[in-house]
């Protein structure tokens, strides 16, 4: 079911520092911050020639990445993203199955503009995992 590894996430607590570090000090290609607020985060990716860090800082009082920040005040990886070739399909079998809770079983669009769902972190290992159209 899953395919490439699209992007490992970091939230972190000072977006602009954390854009300096990776373009000018590790020379990555970076994109342009953009604010995602139906999904309470500014977004900016680092373009690594085998995948993405994505990088993720809070907006608004509701965002979902506040409350890690708040535990993990230095930041920290906060998932990773997966490839699907058939987001529908792969809900489809996960809600079947049972076994992985579907956080969001009607896809949200990501970051990319391509739908996503995230799996509960309790059943894969502790590890909130996000499935990607491809």
């Amino acid at each position: 079911m899953i395919g490439r590894l699209n992007h490992v996430a970091m939230v972190v607590p000072d977006l602009e520092r954390a854009v300096s570090r990776y373009r000018d000090l590790l020379g990555a290609t970076v994109t342009a911050p953009e604010d995602l607020p139906e999904h309470g985060v500014r977004v900016v990716f680092v373009r690594l020639p085998n995948t993405n860090v994505e990088l993720l800082f809070p907006i608004g009082e509701k965002s979902p990445v506040a409350p890690f920040l708040a535990k993990n005040p230095s930041g920290g990886m906060h998932h990773v993203c997966y490839e699907v070739e058939d987001i529908e399909a792969a809900v489809a079998t996960l809600l079947a199955d049972g076994t992985l809770r579907v956080l969001n079983p009607k896809p949200k669009i990501g970051a990319h503009g391509k739908p996503v769902v995230f799996l509960h972190p309790k059943d894969n290992d502790g590890v909130l995992t996000e499935l990607e159209q491809a």
